[in-house]
């Protein structure tokens, strides 16, 4: 744990950029290389316990890209807590919003970073 992440959340998050999902390919390819306005953005990035989706250290905040199983889950409540304590801000999209509405999920992360879209 020498950079404050343990070695079991940089193995999830390494397991998971394996495994993304449809929704998660599709808006990584917006985010990746600084696409999105030049911010960049991390995938399956571990972040003190837990491993978001995508991560700006920039403008310090989560992206994260949920299926059905995150309705009203209470270990995301959880996490999202500690997040907001740690500094971050954490903004959810359904995986069928990404997928049909990708362009206003983009505007969204763009005003989350205070940038024009």
């Amino acid at each position: 744990m020498r950079d404050g992440v343990p070695r079991s959340a940089k193995a999830r998050a390494r397991a998971m950029r394996r495994g993304s999902t449809e929704a998660e390919r599709k808006l990584w390819h917006a985010l990746r290389d600084r696409r999105m306005q030049k911010v960049k953005f991390r995938r399956q990035a571990p972040v003190g316990p837990y491993v978001a989706d995508f991560l700006c250290i920039e403008h310090r905040l989560i992206v994260e890209a949920d299926g059905g199983g995150h309705a009203e889950n209470a270990r995301d409540a959880a996490r999202d807590v500690w997040c907001a304590r740690n500094g971050y801000k954490v903004i959810r999209f359904w995986n069928t919003d990404i997928l049909t509405a990708r362009e206003s999920v983009l505007a969204t992360i763009a005003a989350n970073c205070g940038l024009p879209w």
